[in-house]
């Protein structure tokens, strides 16, 4: 038998880097990521918008996860022959932009100040051109299948429009407003941040017990009398208006209505109850800041009380501080607390553990202060959001994630949407001379004051800027041209699913489902998909700003795109965690070379010449088409039901095991036969190509460029087999019939085959040597079945020659027998124990070790509780066999 060589030979190895950049290129040509300008006829709609990445920079291995499972179900999708979209774009990220461009800047001797706006605005726009290039460029190298025809950014003009006709519609609808209230203050980004933006955590600080003298009958403090209050901020007593204890507080209750008087500055404070005090915290007595603490703001308000705002932007303490002005927050605590000391009013000072609020961009403890800002009245646009989840318009997934949306939703607070930064689109509100508002959405601004006509030479804009986040809340219909009818929201609008984090299920879903109902009147996508986190070292999120992330370009140069992907998806479930290990990349190259080895012998086989092939399948060929079938079957429903996890381990069992393991060995016995006519030989190698093209395109969506490049191959080896141009663009494989009685033949002989290579080891035979093999089949048909395998068994096990004897056969040895499916059988090995003993010490170790890793996992609450059903009932089988291997080897 002699062998083609194809005209597109795969090299010895596969070489990642090599190939990788032509294919996406090649990709790129054909248009395979635009839609067609008309969708298929009957196609179903499948449109994803891409979560825009923070423009700060290079992505991490969160985007890289994020980017692999949206192209994963892009690919399968666009395979199905959906009309689908992939939507790229990225974000202007205003408060992380301006942190990393300041230091930057920083590094190049000047400041944003020293720059002024319009100076700085411009170095910030050559920045965002050179990381939105990188990180296109990682992109691809990832091989995400964007439609980068359609490629947006938050900050470009039809994103502005959007901006300012949805604050319009809401200022319009009495939404928007603004006014003085408690919001969160970064000194270090100098800005105010959501409660989203406020992480909270704890830290162990100093409860400090402090003596306020009461007023005595002149009005000046009491020396010989005193009410004592605990505080964790002793600076922010100089902005104190009152002091309040508990109603029920029997200690204080001669002292409601009294005055004390504040330290320093001779302020008098009215005592006052209110049951928000709580009587076990310090001495039960608190001072009450309501420009500087939630809780006291509240209380505040309740008893008509003033607001003193005692620290400037940088917090230092302003004017209100009296001789403590100019110092900063803390410079001010020390110098405080010292000179109480000194007056013998400091009482005590001891370690109080306590929860800190920090930036979450520059780690910077946030200060609580009063101010006048741009706000959003949420509530209505939540309850309508909340709705739309509870009523199964929107689904999310993992389903427990809809407590959490819902329980948010409903405690929302008011959204502060202004941001005192230069970066981003700024509120388009202008203020009259006399004090009125004009909001506009005109990029040029309104041509007069709505409220009193003065002209628009008079008016004077907004400096604020919006959140970052209230841009990204429009991205789902701003990215098609809304508000504008265009042909993509008719078409694309509202979209499939919403791919991203859990992490800012908050921060941008909720927001999402907020303004798209209420601009569009129509829930802007169908899913929502969570994935979890990748994390760093120690379990920590990676941030660009906190400096631990992983470039996922470093891991792609030295072992693929394709293993990468495989490594970020593989048994890893929606919702959960996840961190990146060496052995998920290891099996992620590993798998890759595996398939290309597979592939190189597939090419390598085709007879020469091609004889029609003969019409006779053999036992191997019917098996694998039978496992075909199932594994389609099994993998569509998998990724239909967004189980990728599923998906990913049941095509990598068929295309490992299955094919490479078991079919391929028994498709080399058939096509080394001798007694094989042209017409088997053609059969056996087509049945072997065509499951080949087959496992192409189940791993195509995961492995999208060693697939490409193996198809390519296959096309030059045999265009009937791999008919479509590109694998990008073929269609997804039908599942076909399944063989119930060859995957039961298939099974008992497999079973002995592993049956024969255990004792094999255990005996120590040499991996290459052929030893005898008897079999003493119990019944007729067992006979008949181990002849028909019988050069499977020799080829696979290694034993030759092979003797079935009949049953009751007095010819077949009395002892050691190896129990089968076919009956006992017995080797014939003059191997010495002591070879065979260490085999089998070293097996049973290694098994051993399997079994203990897998029992802590499965042990493991967070496992057994978050991942599919179908992958812990996956690891628990793969417990029973290795706890089944363990006995056969007598451990």
């Amino acid at each position: 038998m002699t062998m083609a060589t194809t005209n597109r030979e795969l090299a010895p190895r596969y070489d990642a880097a090599a190939v990788e950049p032509g294919i996406y290129q090649r990709w790129l040509e054909s248009g395979a990521f635009t839609p067609a300008k008309e969708p298929p006829p009957g196609a179903e709609k499948f449109v994803v918008i891409q979560p825009p990445p923070n423009v700060t920079g290079a992505l991490h291995i969160g985007h890289a996860l994020t980017a692999t499972v949206e192209d994963t179900l892009v690919r399968y999708h666009r395979m199905r022959g959906d009309d689908t979209l992939w939507l790229p774009g990225v974000d202007h990220a205003s408060i992380a932009a301006q942190f990393v461009l300041d230091q930057i800047i920083a590094n190049e001797g000047e400041t944003r100040q020293s720059l002024g706006r319009e100076r700085y605005l411009e170095r910030m726009w050559r920045f965002m051109d050179e990381t939105r290039d990188y990180i296109g460029g990682q992109h691809r190298r990832l091989g995400v299948s964007v439609d980068w025809t359609r490629e947006r950014f938050t900050m470009d003009e039809m994103s502005a429009r959007a901006v300012r006709t949805a604050f319009k519609r809401l200022w319009d609808a009495g939404l928007a407003y603004r006014g003085e209230a408690l919001i969160n203050w970064c000194p270090r980004c100098q800005t105010t941040l959501s409660d989203l933006e406020n992480i909270h955590r704890e830290e162990v600080g100093s409860l400090w017990t402090i003596r306020y003298h009461l007023a005595g009958e002149d009005g000046t403090p009491d020396p010989e009398s005193w009410i004592r209050i605990a505080t964790t901020r002793p600076e922010t007593l100089l902005g104190d208006v009152a002091v309040a204890v508990h109603p029920g507080d029997k200690r204080y209750t001669k002292l409601i209505g009294r005055q004390a008087i504040l330290p320093f500055l001779g302020r008098p404070l009215p005592i006052v109850s209110d049951e928000m005090v709580d009587q076990n915290f310090g001495t039960g007595a608190v001072k009450i800041t309501p420009a500087h603490d939630p809780d006291d703001y509240e209380l505040g308000k309740r008893h008509g009380l003033p607001a003193i705002s005692i620290l400037d932007d940088e917090a230092r303490i302003n004017e209100n501080g009296g001789e403590f002005a100019g110092l900063d927050r803390y410079a001010a605590r020390r110098t405080i607390v010292e000179r109480l000391r000194e007056m013998g009013d400091l009482e005590s000072e001891e370690p109080h553990q306590m929860v800190v609020g920090h930036c979450q961009r520059c780690d910077t403890v946030v200060e609580p202060r009063l101010s006048v800002q741009w706000f959003v009245n949420v509530k209505p646009l939540a309850e309508r959001a909340l709705a739309s989840v509870k009523e199964g318009r929107t689904g999310i997934v993992p389903e427990r994630f809809e407590k959490v949306y819902a329980h948010w939703m409903e405690n929302i607070h008011d959204w502060a949407v202004g941001r005192q930064l230069w970066w981003g689109h700024r509120i388009p509100a202008w203020y009259c001379p006399d004090g009125h508002i004009t909001v506009s959405d005109v990029a040029e601004g309104p041509d007069e004051c709505a409220e009193c006509g003065r002209p628009a030479a008079e008016l004077t804009q907004e400096s604020d800027i919006f959140d970052t986040w209230f841009s990204s809340a429009l991205w789902p219909f701003s990215t098609l041209g809304w508000p504008e009818a265009t042909p993509d929201m008719a078409r694309f609008y509202p979209t499939t699913l919403m791919e991203t984090g859990y992490d800012i299920i908050f921060f941008w879903v909720a927001r999402m489902m907020m303004m798209g109902l209420f601009c569009t009147d129509a829930e802007p996508f169908a899913t929502v998909y969570l994935h979890g986190i990748v994390r760093a070292a120690g379990g920590v999120k990676m941030s660009k700003t906190r400096g631990n992330v992983i470039d996922p370009l470093e891991i792609i140069e030295e072992i693929g795109a394709d293993a990468l992907r495989f490594a970020l998806v593989t048994g890893t479930s929606a919702g959960a965690d996840q961190r990146l290990t060496q052995a998920k990349l290891d099996g992620g190259r590993n798998f890759s070379n595996k398939l290309w080895n597979a592939a190189r012998f597939v090419l390598s086989s085709r007879p020469e010449p091609m004889a029609t092939p003969s019409s006779e399948a053999s036992l191997a060929e019917r098996w694998i088409s039978s496992r075909r079938a199932a594994t389609i079957e099994s993998a569509t429903d998998a990724v239909e039901g967004l189980d990728l996890g599923g998906y990913i381990a049941t095509a990598y069992d068929f295309a490992w095991s299955d094919y490479c393991d078991w079919f391929l060995e028994m498709a080399k016995v058939e096509l080394r036969r001798e007694d094989a006519t042209a017409g088997d030989r053609a059969r056996i190698w087509r049945s072997a190509a065509e499951t080949l093209a087959d496992i192409l395109k189940l791993l195509h969506p995961i492995m999208p460029f060693i697939t490409e490049a193996i198809w390519d191959a296959l096309r030059g080896a045999d265009g009937e087999v791999a008919t479509d141009e590109l694998l990008v663009i073929a269609h997804w494989p039908k599942p076909g019939e399944r063989d119930d009685d060859a995957e039961t033949e298939f099974e008992a002989l497999a079973q002995l085959i592993r049956a024969l290579r255990n004792a094999r080891l255990e005996w120590g035979v040499p991996a290459g040597k052929s030893v005898p093999l008897d079999l003493l089949a119990d019944e007729a048909w067992q006979a008949d079945r181990a002849l028909a395998g019988a050069r499977y068994i020799a080829a696979l096990a290694r034993v030759q020659p092979i003797t079935i004897h009949a049953p009751d056969s007095a010819e077949a040895p009395a002892m050691g027998a190896i129990p089968t499916p076919f009956g006992p059988a017995w080797l014939h090995s003059d191997e010495p124990e002591s070879a065979g003993t260490q085999q089998r010490s070293n097996e049973e170790q290694r098994i051993k070790q399997s079994i203990a890793r897998l029992k802590a996992l499965l042990a493991n609450g967070d496992f057994t509780s978050k991942a599919p059903a179908d992958v812990v009932e996956r690891e628990r089988s793969r417990l029973r066999e290795l706890e089944d291997a363990l006995r056969q080897l007598g451990g």
